[in-house]
C-alpha cells in the first residue's frame, strides 16, 4: 500500500519520461545548430552528425565579413542599453516603492500599458520620430528605443523588490543625516542584488537578442548589430546557412557567458516582490 500523496511505479515513468522528452525538445535545436555550423557548404542539409567536419565557416565569418564590427557595434549598444537601464528602472522603482506624488497611479499605469503593444505595430511610428530627429543609423536611437523595451517591466519587478525591503531600513538612514539618494545608493540599493542582476539581465538580452527593431532603423553594412548582420547570411539573393550557423554560435557564446555569470542571482531576483517583509 502506497501513502497518500506517493507516486506509483507507472506515474513515476511518465514523469521522467515526459521530463526527458521535454529536455530533448528544448536541447535538440541549439545542438544540431552546432553541429551545422561544422559542417561545409553541401552537408548543410545532411542528417549526419559529423559529415566533413571544418573550421572553415568560423573562419569566414571573423576574418571575410564585418562580423567584428557587428558585434563591436552590439557591445557598445548594449552596455550603454544596460547600465542606463539599470539605472532608470531601479531609480524608478524607488521612486514608486517609497514616495507618492501626484501622478503615481498615473506613471504606474503607463509603465504596464507599455508592454501591451507588440513590437512591430511600434516600428512605424518610431521610425518616423527617429527620422524626424535625425536618429537613424545612430547607436543612441537603438538605445532609447530598447531603454523603451526594458525599463517599464525591469520599474515594475523593481518597485516590487523594493517594496520588500522594510521601510524602517530608510528611516535609520535619514536619521543618520543621508539625503534620499543617499539612502537609496547607499543603503537600499546592495541589499537589492539579486533584483539589479535580473534587470541588468533582461536589458542584455533585450538589446543582445533583438532584431526587427536593429533592421529596420539600422541600414549599412557597418551600422548593423550582430542581429542585423546575421541576416545578410541568408536573404533573397544569398543562403549561406553554414555561414549563418556559425555567426550564431558566436552571437550565443557571449548570452552563455552572461547567464552564467549571473544566474546566482536570477532565481532570486525572479521571486522578488513575491511577499513583503
Amino acid at each position: 500500500m502506497r501513502r497518500r500523496g506517493e507516486r506509483g511505479p507507472l506515474a513515476s515513468f511518465g514523469l521522467h519520461a515526459g521530463l526527458l522528452v521535454a529536455a530533448f525538445i528544448a536541447l535538440f535545436p541549439p545542438f544540431w545548430l552546432l553541429v551545422t555550423s561544422f559542417k561545409p557548404r553541401q552537408e548543410t542539409f545532411s542528417l549526419t552528425l559529423f559529415a566533413g567536419f571544418t573550421w572553415e565557416n568560423y573562419d569566414h565569418v571573423i576574418n571575410n565579413t564585418a562580423f567584428l564590427t557587428w558585434f563591436g557595434n552590439s557591445v557598445f549598444i548594449v552596455t550603454l542599453t544596460t547600465v542606463l537601464g539599470v539605472f532608470i528602472s531601479s531609480t524608478t522603482g524607488y521612486a514608486l516603492s517609497r514616495f507618492r506624488f501626484p501622478g503615481m497611479r498615473s506613471l504606474m499605469w503607463t509603465l504596464l500599458l507599455t508592454q501591451m503593444f507588440p513590437m512591430a505595430v511600434l516600428i512605424v511610428p518610431l521610425y518616423n520620430l527617429m527620422a524626424r530627429y535625425g536618429l537613424l543609423n545612430q547607436p543612441v536611437g537603438l538605445i532609447v528605443t530598447y531603454l523603451t523595451i526594458a525599463v517599464p517591466f525591469c520599474a515594475w519587478m523593481m518597485k516590487g523588490f523594493f517594496d520588500s525591503i522594510p521601510v524602517a531600513i530608510d528611516e535609520s538612514g535619514r536619521v543618520d543625516g543621508l539625503s534620499p539618494f543617499g539612502t537609496f545608493w547607499r543603503l537600499i540599493l546592495p541589499l537589492a542584488k539579486p533584483g539589479l542582476a535580473v534587470t541588468a539581465f533582461y536589458s542584455f538580452v533585450t538589446g543582445w537578442a533583438e532584431v526587427a527593431y536593429a533592421t529596420a532603423f539600422m541600414t549599412g553594412e557597418r551600422n548593423l548589430t550582430l542581429a542585423g548582420g546575421l541576416q545578410t547570411f541568408v536573404n533573397q539573393h544569398t543562403q549561406d546557412w553554414h555561414y549563418m550557423t556559425a555567426a550564431a554560435v558566436l552571437i550565443a557564446v557571449p548570452a552563455a557567458l552572461v547567464f552564467g555569470y549571473a544566474q546566482r542571482h536570477l532565481q532570486a531576483g525572479l521571486t522578488a516582490g513575491a511577499t513583503k517583509a
